[in-house]
C-alpha cells in the first residue's frame, strides 16, 4: 500500500474556505473518477496560531495506480485554482510511503 501525502497553509480567515472547496469539491471529484487501486483519502487541519496546516493522506494499494492518477510526473501536486486562491503556501510536490504495517483495531 502507498501512502501520498500533500501539505498547504491558509490564514485563519481562509481556513473555512479551503476546508468547503477540498470538502464539496476536490474529494467528491476524485472519489468520482473511480480511480483503481485508491482506497480513501483522509483530511486533516492543525491551526498553529497565525496560519492553518491542511493534510491531505490519499491510500492507494500500489505506485502504479499513484501514476495512474496523476499522471507521469505523480509526485507533482494537483491544486484546483480555487484552492490556490485562498492558501498562502502549499507543497509543489506530494510525498509517497510505502505503508510497512497497518492494523485496524478488530470488532
Amino acid at each position: 500500500m502507498i501512502c501520498r501525502l500533500w501539505r498547504g497553509w491558509t490564514s485563519p480567515a481562509n481556513a473555512a474556505a479551503y476546508e468547503r472547496i477540498v470538502r464539496g469539491e476536490v474529494i467528491p471529484g476524485i472519489e468520482a473518477r473511480r480511480i483503481p487501486g485508491f482506497r480513501h483519502i483522509d483530511l486533516m487541519r492543525r491551526d498553529a496560531g497565525d496560519e492553518v496546516e491542511f493534510q491531505t493522506l490519499m491510500w492507494f494499494d500500489s505506485i502504479a495506480d499513484v501514476s495512474d492518477f496523476m499522471g507521469e510526473d505523480y509526485t507533482v501536486s494537483h491544486v484546483p485554482a480555487a484552492a490556490r486562491a485562498v492558501l498562502s503556501r502549499f507543497d509543489a510536490h506530494a510525498v509517497h510511503y510505502e505503508v510497512l504495517d497497518r492494523r485496524e483495531q478488530p470488532g
